[in-house]
């Protein structure tokens, strides 16, 4: 029985590079792949359905799944993953923070682009900048006139034009015509010759500074009480009878103090650290709504507040899972520290 015949369109992911070089077969299918850019796959997949298997944009699809006309049956395989912080392109000599955006003119190839749809939640819920706040040029990355794949209705307030005959927003922002650029590639022109053209984010690593007062907001009270449980438990191991042998066959005492004496007052202190871990993540509810961060504890208290029930029944969950999982790895370390302690 002869294999059925399925065009493959995907781009270059090492991902999906096993099917492509054949090291792992679909059964019942001799597949044509194709590789080509995310851009012309998706254009051809909504305009002409080119293709029989196809990555597709994830925002695109979600679109039209809406309008119950997409032409796919999704699968959730998420092929092509990035950080979409380096997405967003500003020009330097203006733009200094992304409240600097407000009331600024916004290049982007197409306004439900995946990589737009996450820059721009980005800009709304970790800086407060709302697309309503901007003004939206639409063109194309390097080439003029590109057409958008599906047609969209924009929500309200939110303002769009066209970028002139001839240009696209690489050019614009290359000649200050615009204040930024969203795309999921950077502009070919731009930050080659231009100093003050750069990400609006110079460095993503950076905000992770952002994260030093509320890691010793939660973490400062649990650190004192762990502090003192191992001071505690050192002073009184050290008065041991092994650990005057150690020190009378002239170790030195930093030998004595952590190979000896540490390692066996740990383990009331890991035990006081599982503890207060759930306590821990207890903190994480108020200290994320202080500081304005996304993450667990906000989003089970925004479920609470919208009684998003299924939501609510999840993070409990997964919290519990996770308190679960601590605990075994505490019980691992006991054995670590102490090779008496046998589980049988």
């Amino acid at each position: 029985m002869s294999k059925l015949q399925l065009s493959v369109a995907v781009g270059n992911y090492d991902r999906v590079r096993p099917l492509i070089d054949g090291a792992v077969q679909i059964d019942g299918v001799d597949p044509v792949f194709m590789n080509l850019p995310p851009e012309e796959i998706f254009f051809r997949a909504f305009r002409s359905m080119d293709f029989d298997i196809c990555e597709l944009s994830m925002s695109s699809f979600t679109v039209k799944t809406a309008e119950r006309n997409c032409p796919y049956v999704g699968v959730p395989a998420f092929v092509s993953r990035a950080f979409r912080h380096n997405s967003i392109y500003v020009r330097k000599d203006r733009i200094k923070s992304p409240a600097d955006l407000k009331g600024k003119r916004v290049g982007l190839p197409e306004y439900q682009l995946t990589a737009c749809v996450w820059a721009r939640i980005i800009l709304e819920d970790d800086h407060g900048v709302k697309p309503s706040d901007m003004i939206w040029v639409r063109g194309g990355i390097e080439h003029a006139g590109r057409p958008e794949k599906i047609t969209i209705k924009l929500p309200g307030g939110v303002h769009m034009e066209d970028a002139a005959a001839g240009t696209t927003i690489s050019d614009l922002l290359e000649r200050g015509d615009i204040d930024g650029f969203i795309a999921p590639r950077p502009p070919s022109l731009a930050g080659k010759h231009n100093p003050n053209i750069g990400w609006l984010f110079d460095d993503p690593i950076a905000n992770l500074a952002g994260l030093i007062l509320p890691a010793v907001a939660v973490g400062y009270r649990y650190s004192a009480v762990s502090m003192r449980m191992t001071r505690s438990t050192v002073l009184e191991v050290l008065r041991e009878d092994y650990v005057r042998t150690a020190r009378a066959k002239g170790l030195r005492e930093t030998i004595v103090v952590v190979r000896h004496a540490l390692r066996n007052a740990l383990l009331p202190v890991v035990t006081v650290v599982s503890l207060e871990f759930a306590f821990l993540i207890g903190g994480l509810v108020v200290t994320e709504q202080v500081f304005n961060l996304n993450g667990i504890g906000k989003l089970l208290v925004d479920a609470v507040a919208h009684r998003d029930y299924p939501l609510i029944q999840a993070l409990v969950l997964l919290l519990a899972a996770v308190f679960v999982l601590v605990n075994f790895v505490v019980d691992m370390v006991y054995v670590v520290l102490d090779p008496r302690i046998r589980y049988s």
